[in-house]
């Protein structure tokens, strides 16, 4: 326990790391690599969440000739099969879990309660979320911050295809600066996908922090929890509460100067 660095962490995985090389699907052998090592920081007594995409199956954006809300809900229903193949497999391997969805499916898995998964967490048991928010528009990523703030988890761990944040993507730009740590102001002010906006926001007004890391060495868990350096770690900076602070300001002196009709826009009665 002494070797810990995090005591509850929330695991975000996207679909396409369940795919494996096979890149559609989920593959059986990927998913038990991560599982291994999901149990063997269970066993070290970290309490585990885990929220999962569904891009290996469905995709909201694949549905672009398609009404976006059926297009959304689609997605929310491949993250129920991942979340139920990642159940599977933890519980093959003497874990228990619980799969927990944003939308009823009560013959199958449990409705999101927060107080529940907390206890499910206090217990030793992986909480699986499934069917991200549970309305469309939102991403998973959205949903991994929600939940782990809801679960008050200490960290969220963002396993990715790639090693850690870059300032551009290294397999097309060879001068790509990898960042070691980076603060959430400066990911929105650079645009630089780590999550998606929403994501990143959210995280940065709940001082939630963030570690991204290549998934695609599993031990890659287990240092993670440790306190290891890999990836790069997203937080809350100091500098970061003068920015936003300096944002507000600047909206609401707009807002007023509106008022008074200090806009030309506001003038015409019209925008």
């Amino acid at each position: 326990m002494s070797e810990l660095k995090y005591k509850r962490v929330l695991l975000k995985l996207s679909g396409e790391v369940l795919a494996g090389k096979q890149k559609t699907g989920v593959d059986v052998e990927t998913v038990g690599k991560i599982c291994d090592k999901i149990k063997e920081i269970v066993e070290m007594g970290v309490q585990v969440a885990i929220v999962v995409g569904g891009g290996n199956f469905w995709r909201g954006r694949n549905g672009h000739q398609m009404e976006r809300t059926t297009a959304d809900y689609m997605g929310m229903l491949a993250t129920a099969m991942n979340g139920l193949a990642l159940q599977d497999a933890l519980e093959a391997r003497g874990i228990y879990s619980r799969v927990q969805t944003a939308i009823e499916m009560r013959e199958i898995a449990e409705p999101f309660i927060q107080r529940k998964a907390e206890k499910h967490l206090n217990r030793g048991r992986v909480v699986i979320f499934a069917c991200g928010t549970g309305h469309p528009y939102f991403t998973t990523d959205t949903a991994a911050v929600l939940r782990a703030t809801e679960i008050k988890a200490d960290i969220i761990l963002l396993g990715k295809s790639i090693d850690a944040v870059y300032s551009a993507d290294p397999k097309l730009d060879p001068t790509a600066e990898k960042y070691e740590k980076i603060s959430y102001m400066e990911v929105l002010e650079k645009d630089l996908k780590v999550m998606d906006s929403t994501a990143t926001a959210m995280c940065r007004d709940n001082h939630m922090p963030l570690l991204v890391f290549g998934i695609e060495d599993p031990e890659n868990i287990v240092r993670a929890v440790k306190g290891e350096k890999i990836g790069t770690i997203v937080k809350w900076d100091t500098g970061d509460r003068w920015k936003v602070s300096q944002t507000k300001i600047i909206i609401c002196w707009k807002e007023k100067w509106d008022r008074r009709g200090g806009s030309p826009v506001s003038q015409k009665g019209e925008r």
